[in-house]
């Protein structure tokens, strides 16, 4: 089954989430299992809408969630266990 975008969102955030919050665009890419056409479309859209930030450490491009990217993450979990708890 496909994943919907905010399944996407959700999947693209944690994985920055879990790597401590710092992680370089080629391993997002891997991990994201995207196509990478798909992952600079949903992460273009990210950096936009203030989800994440990229910065430059020691010459490389880091990404991290912003406050914004956070709340997402916790809310989205909220709505998961809404539908688990009704089996929706």
């Amino acid at each position: 089954m496909k994943r919907g975008r905010l399944e996407l969102i959700y999947d693209l955030l944690r994985i920055i989430q879990k790597h401590n919050n710092s992680i370089k665009p080629t391993p997002l890419l891997r991990f994201s299992n995207l196509s990478s056409q798909r992952f600079e479309l949903y992460f273009g859209e990210l950096v936009e809408k203030g989800f994440i930030h990229e910065k430059e450490e020691k010459g490389r491009k880091v990404i991290s969630l912003t406050d914004k990217g956070f709340r997402y993450l916790e809310r989205y979990k909220n709505i998961i266990g809404f539908i688990d708890e009704f089996d929706l």
